[in-house]
């Protein structure tokens, strides 16, 4: 039988004593405040105008936060208002949660360092104690998904203590308005805010993300694509690092480019006999975008991509626009040796005497290639005629397409075949390259010669294998890639002075994925 020992009052004074050592050293939880209520956040994006980060500490679980769908990773940050000692951090993830994610402080909001790694999430509510981390930013950095959507948060709550100091933020920035506007900048003012301290510089976002700061009442945002509308808002902050809300947000936009709009359309894998209604339905789109130029990226005709097959099938659905098309060729065009291809397009197939040549379009310069030689172990003398293209090109904006994707999620994987392609395009920081051969449709951000991101110097991959020919789904996001899907339908691709973007129509016109602007480099 076990003797219970009454605690003597030197036991009892011995656990105060150590009761107060413990929690002066941080090993037992502290007085704790939710830091995060009501703070400015930022996102990596959002899914939807009304899913902006700031519902993720509005203190409602109606509602949410939500990422842009399928693309990894993605993150929300709060700025507590000032440095604080965060000892918990409290998730309520919507359906959508983060299988892998990361917590992360900063002092400033621009380097981060973990605090807590999390391996194998199940979604529900994460609460995460005794963390003791001194930062101002918190940040929730999801890695990888626990399912085909995004990353979602009913709410993120962020407990500890304030360190001592100023508390008081300043007032909120009134009066913002777009006082310039060029084809590539927009220019800000706005009147000064106050503050029992002083304010020492103000935050610059668009489109709810921090895109430059400054100490006086007047901010440029340059390098913007033309012909674009943003949002802008502005937040004061001062010397404690205290932030105020942000101002209602403002909406500008750049001028139009010299020489857009211009509008092109685009699929490859298009016309299978088998599928006839499929490839009218893509056809049908490419009539109601009325575009000026056609582009294929290869696979035109299946299966064999004769005469007899395309004047029985694709002439009677994409043929119509066979005057404003730019083709390229795909593995089923090399099944007769380019025979049906080239009878079928005559000179437009090979405007250069080649299949493959180059052409602009106001501020973009176009290549169209013959990947199948690549693919085979072949081409070197077409790798040699799109270096010497390129050297010659006096163009702001490239763009390169042809039919085999070098960097891929779908069941063909990446091609180190077609490197020397998109070797010569990423040497000369082209803007985007568009392929097709897998039937679905994926974007990436910029890659590099490894297929690793590279923001600054890399090229836009985009597969657009999506025109009528039977879809692939057993594809896995890639490294890189910001959305993936499988149904059928049509790039709208849209050129506007030194700027690009595009939208993907299905054969009902809906609009599943929007892109851009973006600016050429």
């Amino acid at each position: 039988m076990k003797r219970r020992t009454p605690l003597a009052g030197v036991a009892v004074a011995t656990l105060a004593l150590l009761g107060q050592t413990l929690i002066s050293s941080g090993t037992t939880a502290q007085a704790e405040s939710l830091l995060s209520a009501g703070k400015p956040t930022t996102t990596s994006s959002v899914e939807a105008a009304e899913f902006g980060g700031g519902n993720a500490v509005d203190g409602s679980t109606t509602t949410r936060w939500a990422s842009e769908e399928g693309v990894d990773p993605q993150w929300i940050a709060v700025d507590l208002g000032g440095t604080s000692t965060v000892t918990k951090v409290k998730l309520n993830w919507e359906a959508a949660y983060a299988k892998t994610y990361k917590i992360q402080g900063s002092a400033d909001g621009r380097t981060w360092t973990d605090i807590k790694s999390i391996v194998g999430g199940d979604g529900g509510i994460d609460e995460h104690l005794g963390l003791n981390a001194s930062a101002r930013h918190i940040r929730i950095h999801g890695t990888a998904r626990g399912t085909t959507y995004g990353y979602s948060l009913w709410e993120l709550e962020v407990y500890g203590d304030r360190v001592g100091g100023d508390t008081q933020a300043p007032t909120v920035p009134t009066g913002l308005t777009a006082t310039a506007t060029t084809a590539d900048s927009v220019t800000l003012g706005w009147t000064a805010s106050t503050d029992n301290v002083g304010v020492t510089e103000y935050e610059v976002l668009r489109d709810g993300n921090v895109v430059g700061t400054t100490s006086t009442t007047t901010y440029t945002d340059s390098g913007l694509a033309s012909g674009a509308e943003f949002g802008y808002s502005v937040r004061a902050r001062d010397a404690a690092g205290n932030v105020s809300a942000a101002s209602p947000v403002v909406k500008a936009a750049t001028k139009p480019g010299g020489t857009g709009p211009v509008t092109l359309a685009l699929a490859g894998d298009i016309a299978n006999p088998e599928l006839f209604s499929t490839h009218q339905g893509t056809a049908n789109q490419v009539a109601k975008i009325n575009p000026q130029y056609v582009l294929t990226v290869g696979d035109n005709q299946y299966h064999k991509g004769t005469i007899s097959e395309y004047r029985a099938h694709y002439d009677k659905t994409w043929g119509k626009f066979k005057s404003i098309t730019k083709p390229t060729t795909g593995n089923h065009e090399w099944d007769d040796q380019l025979r049906g291809y080239k009878e079928y397009f005559g000179a437009i197939a090979y405007p250069q005497g080649l299949p493959y040549y180059s052409y602009d379009i106001g501020d973009f310069h176009f290549v169209a290639m013959d990947s199948n030689p690549i693919y085979t172990g072949g081409g070197s003398e077409q790798v040699a005629w799109l270096r010497n293209d390129l050297a010659k090109n006096t163009k702001s904006c490239v763009i390169g397409y042809w039919h085999h994707p070098r960097f891929n999620s779908g069941n063909s994987g990446d091609k180190k075949q077609i490197a020397p392609l998109w070797n010569e395009l990423a040497k000369v920081k082209a803007d985007m390259v568009i392929a097709g051969h897998d039937h679905h449709y994926e974007r990436t951000k910029p890659l590099d010669v490894n297929g690793h991101i590279d923001e600054a110097n890399g090229v836009r991959s985009v597969i657009a294998g999506i025109g009528g020919d039977y879809l692939y789904t057993d594809y896995k996001a890639r490294e890189g890639v910001e959305k993936i899907l499988a149904k059928h339908g049509v790039m709208k691709l849209m050129l506007n002075g030194k700027s690009y973007s595009w939208e993907i129509h299905d054969t009902n016109g809906n609009v599943l994925d929007k892109a851009g602007p973006y600016t050429c480099r």
